[in-house]
């Protein structure tokens, strides 16, 4: 296994569980995306991410949902739109994003331990 890591360095990656608030179509995206606004707590607040994830998930499906998310990268510039965290997924079969989800209830800004 290539990049292996000490926990030191794992620890400081900042991944928490936001609640989706609000979903838009990104059409000024090169790929089918979709612009999410997630309240990730008091502490944390509201932030903005895009993400390709319009092929397993409708707009409306998402309000609501509980998603995870890296909070400590830089923000990046995606067209006209401004990520301000990295929702993260994994790859089903067909090469599409399946959001990473708790399973059960967690506060909004709940860390991974």
């Amino acid at each position: 296994m290539e990049n292996i890591i000490n926990y030191e360095d794992f620890e400081k990656i900042d991944i928490r569980a936001g609640e989706v608030l609000e979903v838009e179509d990104f059409p000024e995206a090169r790929k089918p995306m979709y612009k999410i606004t997630v309240d990730f707590g008091s502490e944390i607040g509201i932030k903005k991410s895009a993400g390709q994830i319009t092929k397993n998930y409708t707009k409306e499906e998402l309000v609501g949902k509980m998603i995870i998310g890296v909070l400590n990268f830089p923000s990046k510039k995606i067209g006209p739109f401004l990520s301000e965290f990295l929702t993260l997924g994994l790859a089903d079969e067909e090469d599409k994003v399946v959001l990473l989800m708790p399973t059960q209830k967690v506060p909004k800004g709940a860390k991974m331990m």
